[in-house]
């Protein structure tokens, strides 16, 4: 009997190819098959694409994968992979959700049966809101051998781009979901981290105005149309989907 293959949740990095790791870059190139996680409506169903690049559709979704784009500069033997679409909508549905993970974690066994490996790319790190560990953590329970790939996180690059440390002494750190209620976490002592805040930026900057704290936004961290915003005033509305915003409290 053909043993089952092993499932890797691989995390690509914020943004910057040279910020992949060692390891990331050694299991992509181990692994026959590559799942992207696609929010586009019109993907529907899992779709595996063996010869990538034969479809209009499917070059649409891998030059609209922002994990794909990043990794495919560091590893070209991407271009001649297996891949796996798999839809991710953006959507807050707990149920739906569900329902989608779990029929993508089905296909990915039927896969895994075959005895093929296969790699999951997600931006940043696997652990930190990503929808990699959802699948994962599916298809582990049903028996199968996974391993998390830990990625640099987009804070971490972030704090790095700025030169400026995200805690010292005894500053507690807070990572807050900026795309759902942040307010409260706001009020926080210490450095709070907003994650992906683009689509609540006009809520936070309401909230932010008049503040004393020390804020920066970091948008497409690492990416070639990276910007970095230093002041509230300044940060626009429709700040994109990856715009990150560390709000330190002011030293004494």
């Amino acid at each position: 009997m053909k043993q089952a293959g092993k499932f890797y949740g691989i995390g690509v990095g914020p943004g910057d190819p040279e910020l992949m790791t060692l390891k990331a870059v050694r299991k992509i190139r181990e692994c026959e098959i590559i799942v992207l996680p696609i929010s586009d409506r019109e993907l529907t169903e899992p779709m595996l694409l063996e010869q990538n690049g034969k479809e209009n559709k499917a070059l649409r979704y891998l030059e609209g994968c922002t994990a794909y784009q990043i990794a495919v500069q560091t590893v070209s033997e991407l271009k001649e992979k297996q891949i796996l679409f798999l839809p991710m909508p953006m959507i807050k549905d707990k149920e739906k959700l569900r329902k989608i993970h779990a029929r993508g974690a089905g296909v990915i066994e039927q896969l895994l049966e075959k005895g093929w490996n296969l790699a999951f790319l997600t931006l940043g790190d696997p652990t930190v809101y990503s929808t990699c560990m959802y699948i994962e953590q599916m298809i582990e329970q049903d028996g199968y051998q996974v391993e998390t790939v830990s990625g640099i996180p987009s804070f971490c690059a972030a704090a790095a781009r700025l030169n400026q440390p995200l805690g010292e002494q005894e500053e507690q750190i807070h990572i807050l979901p900026g795309s759902y209620e942040a307010g409260e976490g706001l009020q926080l002592s210490g450095t709070k981290i907003l994650m992906k805040t683009g689509k609540k930026m006009g809520q936070i900057k309401e909230f932010l105005q008049g503040s004393s704290q020390d804020i920066c936004l970091v948008e497409n961290c690492g990416m070639d149309d990276e910007r970095i915003v230093r002041s509230v005033e300044e940060i626009s509305e429709d700040a994109g989907y990856y715009s990150l915003l560390i709000v330190k409290d002011r030293k004494r």
